[in-house]
């Protein structure tokens, strides 16, 4: 008899082979643990730089955008009041959150008291502007009326994303606060120098080049700084919310709707906007039971 014959070795295989699958299997655990690992980590990782990457995106963000500052000098209503003699009255800037100052109409009541709200990229306000600016002009030197220009930027996505009407009132504000004396030229050439709705409208260089054409020597550098920076657009969109939203003062008119809002004696004009005849006509008839005899009437002005 043999010991060891070939059946005896069987066993001997069997365990081995359990033993190689039972050791690839563990492998295969542990492999298995290992890329869930790694997969965690990695998600981790990633999640780690996307909050990093966000936190840095929300720091520049904030740092691009300026601090809300104090509105411009002079512009303590909302807009630039001018009496006799062309002359701006002066105000302080109005610190942010703080509610605008309205101005007073004459006591006596024989003053006519004008006010404008207008867009600077609106063309029924160039036409208002155009026909009626220089007898305006006439009545205000003369001391028969005052008025008082208010800007606002509601045609403000209607320049092909260049935001004209929102920076042409940002510089009206710039001019008020540094040369007011040129703001009522400034105001007639950015209406005389209108680009059409619906362009891009005038450059900030554009716009400068206006500021010298209406005459400001004084204080130059500071208003273009002031354009390039907008730095009254907080401003000038707090004062077009405030007009859209109302009340206005010394009115009944509750809030414009659209430009141009003319008030007289706190009156709405619905005339032609062309005709100064017209708006004359509506001055004397707004005005005209409280006139005296003794002080300067608001006259139409000659047919053309």
């Amino acid at each position: 008899m043999t010991i060891g014959g070939p059946g005896d070795s069987r066993p001997s295989k069997n365990h081995h082979r359990d033993a190689v699958r039972t050791k690839a299997k563990r492998f295969r655990e542990e492999q298995k643990k290992k890329d869930r690992r790694n997969r965690v980590a990695l998600r981790g990782g990633l999640t780690a730089v996307g909050v990093a990457i966000a936190a840095v995106i929300v720091v520049v963000i904030i740092n691009s955008i300026p601090p809300v500052g104090p509105g411009p000098a002079n512009m303590a209503s909302d807009g630039v009041l001018i009496s006799e003699g062309m002359a701006p009255v002066t105000t302080s800037a109005l610190q942010p959150e703080a509610k605008p100052i309205p101005s007073e109409p004459d006591a006596t009541g024989t003053v006519a008291d004008i006010r404008v709200y207008a867009d600077y990229l609106c063309t029924f306000c160039s036409e208002f502007e155009a026909a009626n600016s220089e007898q305006i002009s006439q009545w205000v030197t003369t001391g028969a009326a005052t008025v008082e220009i208010h800007p606002v930027s509601i045609l403000t996505h209607k320049s092909s994303g260049t935001k004209y009407s929102l920076r042409a009132a940002n510089a009206a504000a710039c001019v008020a606060n540094y040369a007011p004396e040129n703001f009522y030229d400034f105001n007639a050439i950015l209406f005389q120098k209108q680009p059409k709705e619906g362009t891009a409208g005038h450059d900030d260089a554009a716009i400068k080049g206006l500021v010298k054409d209406a005459g400001v020597n004084e204080g130059v550098s500071k208003i273009n700084e002031c354009i390039d920076d907008t730095t009254f657009k907080s401003w000038v969109i707090a004062s077009t919310d405030r007009a859209l939203s109302g009340p206005l003062p010394n009115t009944e008119v509750e809030a414009i709707t659209g430009t141009p809002t003319v008030l007289v004696n706190g009156k709405q004009y619905v005339g032609a906007l062309d005709d100064p005849k017209e708006f004359a006509a509506f001055v004397l008839q707004s005005a005209g039971e409280t006139y005296s005899t003794s002080t300067p009437t608001p006259k139409p002005a000659p047919a053309e």
